[in-house]
C-alpha cells in the first residue's frame, strides 16, 4: 500500500481531481484486452514532461512500481499493475503538437488516438501508415511501447520504422531527447529503436516525432475465396512474386468465417478467404486488380468479389470485428500473436487443425498473410475445468511448434507478463541476461513496469 504521504506528494504534483485512490474509481484501469485483473494502488494522470518526471524522481525515491498506460487495448497484460504502485495513465497528454507538411512530420504526445492522428494529417494530404485493428481505440504512445504492427504491415511496415524521435523520462527521472527531424542519423547507439517496443520498462514516452508519407490517391478493396488454406496462401505468395505489394493482405480460415457468415456472403465450399487492399495511384491500383484476378484465376480461386462504396467500409468493419466475433464459438479466449515466414503458414495452420481434433476446442486463426503474422485464438470455457486445463499445455505446444517453423512467438502483442514464461523459446539465456543488464541501465531499482517480460 502506498501511504498517504506519498498520496499527498502526488496530489501537489497533479492537482487531487487528476489522482484516484478508491477500488471503485481504479477499476477501470486495473484490466487490459487480456481480461486479467491487477489493481493498482493510484492511478496517476500526469499533464506534463515536468510532472512526470517528478513523479518518477518520487518513485524511485521510495522504490514504489510506476505502470506507463495509454488505452488498455495491450493483449499481453503490458499495462497492469502485477505489483501495485503508481499507474501512470497518459490520457491527459493527448495534444498533436504540430504537423510538418514541408518536411513530412508530426509530433505529438502519447495519449493521441492513433485513428484521429491519421484523420488529422490525411487533411494536409499526409498519411500515417501504421494500422492496428485496435486504431479507433488505442493510443499512439502505446503503440510505440509495443511496437504495434497491424493491418498494412506487408507495405509499410511496423510502427517502429515510423518513429524518428523520441521525448522520455528516464526511471531515475531525468529527461531525455532522442533522435532528430533529419532523415539520416548515425550519431550513437539508437536509443529510439531500443525504446520502441520496450513495453513501458526502460522509460516513458512524452513526446513522439513521427514520419509521415504522402496519401495514396486511390484503394481498391478484394475479396478472394479458396477450397483450403494451402490455395489461399500460395495465391499471397504469387501475388507478392508478381511485384504487387498490397497495403493490406489479410487471411482468415475456416472457423473464422463461421462466426461472420451472418454477416457476410460465404460461398458454401469456402474453406479460406483473403481481403486485400491495394493503394496508390488510381491507373496502377486498377492494373494490379486484375492481375490479381488473373493469379486467382490460376490457383483456382471460388470467387472474387469487389465490395463498392459503403460494402467496402463494411467489409473492415467485420474484419477489425473478427475477434470479439469468435465468442459466438466459446465464452472464453486466449489470443496468441504468432509469426512464422509465410511459406510456413501451411504448415502452422494444419498443425493447429491438429490440435483442435485432438483437444476438441476451436482454434480460429486469422492474420496479416502478407508477412506471415497469425492471431491464433484458443476458445474454451473457463466454468469447465476440464477446457480450461488444456489452455495452458496448448499455448505451450503452439509456441513451440512457431520456434520450429522459424517464427516468432510475438508479433506484434509484446511479451507483458503472458507470454514471458515462453520467452526461452526464443532468446537463449545470455541474450535474456544482456536484456536484463540494459534494463538495470535504465533502471536501477526496478521500479518501471516491473514483473514485465522477464519471468
Amino acid at each position: 500500500m502506498i501511504s498517504e504521504h506519498i498520496i499527498d506528494e502526488l496530489s501537489k504534483i497533479v492537482g487531487r481531481t487528476n489522482l484516484l485512490t478508491s477500488p471503485e474509481q481504479i477499476k477501470d484501469f486495473s484490466t487490459d484486452g487480456t481480461k486479467l485483473l491487477f489493481y493498482p494502488d493510484v492511478v496517476v494522470f500526469p499533464g506534463s514532461t515536468e510532472e512526470v518526471s517528478k513523479i518518477l524522481t518520487l518513485a524511485n525515491k521510495e522504490k514504489i512500481p510506476v505502470i506507463p498506460r495509454g488505452a488498455g487495448t495491450g493483449m499481453s497484460g503490458g499495462a497492469l499493475a502485477v505489483k501495485g504502485g503508481i499507474l501512470l495513465a497518459m490520457n491527459r497528454m493527448n495534444k498533436i503538437l504540430y504537423i510538418d507538411k514541408e518536411n513530412m512530420v508530426c509530433k505529438v504526445q502519447p495519449g493521441v488516438i492513433t485513428e484521429e492522428l491519421q484523420k488529422e494529417v490525411k487533411k494536409q494530404g499526409l498519411f500515417y501508415p501504421p494500422y492496428p485493428a485496435s486504431a479507433h481505440l488505442s493510443t499512439i504512445g502505446g503503440n510505440v511501447a509495443e511496437c504495434a504492427g497491424g493491418l498494412r504491415a506487408v507495405k509499410y511496415g511496423v510502427t517502429r520504422d515510423y518513429v524518428m524521435g523520441l521525448k522520455i523520462v528516464l526511471p531515475t527521472g531525468e529527461v531525455l531527447n532522442t533522435g532528430t527531424k533529419a532523415v539520416k542519423s548515425v550519431v550513437g547507439y539508437d536509443l529510439t529503436r531500443l525504446i520502441v517496443g520496450s513495453e513501458g520498462t526502460l522509460a516513458v514516452i512524452t513526446e513522439i516525432l513521427l514520419r509521415l508519407v504522402p496519401a495514396p490517391e486511390f484503394r481498391k478493396t478484394m475479396i478472394l475465396f479458396f477450397k483450403d488454406v494451402n490455395s489461399s496462401i500460395k495465391t499471397v505468395i504469387k501475388i507478392l512474386h508478381s511485384k504487387i505489394i498490397p497495403s493490406i493482405l489479410e487471411f482468415m480460415d475456416e472457423l473464422c468465417l463461421d462466426c461472420i457468415k451472418e454477416d457476410l456472403y460465404i460461398p458454401a465450399s469456402a474453406k479460406s478467404m483473403l481481403i486485400i487492399e491495394l493503394d496508390g495511384k488510381k491507373s496502377s491500383v486498377i492494373e494490379d486488380t486484375e492481375s490479381i484476378k488473373k493469379i486467382c484465376e490460376l490457383e483456382s480461386a471460388i470467387e472474387v468479389f469487389i465490395p463498392e462504396g459503403k460494402e467496402e467500409q463494411k467489409i473492415w468493419n467485420i474484419r477489425n470485428n473478427l475477434s470479439p466475433s469468435m465468442y459466438k464459438l466459446k465464452p472464453n479466449k486466449v489470443s496468441e500473436d504468432i509469426a512464422v515466414p509465410i511459406s510456413n503458414i501451411p504448415k502452422m495452420v494444419s498443425y493447429l487443425k491438429k490440435l483442435q481434433k485432438h483437444y476438441k476446442l476451436p482454434i480460429p486463426v486469422f492474420g496479416h498473410a502478407g508477412d506471415g503474422n497469425l492471431h491464433v485464438n484458443i476458445m474454451f470455457d473457463k466454468t469447465k475445468r476440464e477446457e480450461s486445463e488444456k489452455v495452458e499445455e496448448l499455448v505451450s505446444k503452439i509456441l513451440k511448434k512457431t520456434v520450429e517453423l522459424e517464427g516468432t512467438i510475438s508479433g506484434e502483442h509484446g511479451i507483458g507478463i503472458t507470454k514471458a514464461p515462453y520467452l526461452r523459446l526464443e532468446i537463449p539465456v545470455h541474450g535474456i541476461q544482456l536484456m536484463k543488464r540494459i534494463k538495470k541501465a535504465f533502471d536501477p531499482n526496478n521500479i518501471l513496469n516491473p514483473g514485465k517480460i522477464f519471468s
